[in-house]
């Protein structure tokens, strides 16, 4: 029974990880650029809207491990790794734009803006 249970959270946990890989944008969105100047995300501004919006499945820290993180398949993306990190801020921007359930899409609820600020924000992840 151990085994079984062991096997089974091993295979979860694999899938979860390869769930969150395999979502691409498609790939016209790696050239999507921001309007706003590289400088001139607003960290405050950005991090007002990742604790409102985003916080819930992401975590604080960006992990993938709020608190409805463990109802979800598949599993939040967690921010720090390497298969996040390397996408373009275009391909991130066009993710949280359109989302991919339960991945919510923010295009009508975000002004470009502010997406462009998440963006940002979701770089300062970066391990």
């Amino acid at each position: 029974m151990k085994v079984t249970f062991t096997i089974l959270l091993l295979f979860s946990a694999a899938f979860s990880i390869s769930a969150q890989s395999t979502w691409k944008a498609p790939s016209a969105a790696k050239t999507i650029k921001s309007p706003l100047p590289v400088s001139s995300g607003d960290y405050k501004e950005a991090k007002k809207i990742f604790t409102e919006m985003c916080v819930i499945c992401h975590g604080n820290k960006g992990k993938g491990d709020g608190l409805a993180s463990a109802a979800l398949t598949p599993k939040p993306a967690n921010f720090s790794l390497s298969t996040v990190q390397s996408q373009t801020n275009g391909e991130l921007f066009w993710k949280i734009t359109n989302g991919n359930p339960p991945m919510a899409a923010y295009k009508e609820v975000l002004t470009e803006t502010q997406r462009w600020q998440l963006v940002a924000y979701l770089r300062t992840f970066k391990k």
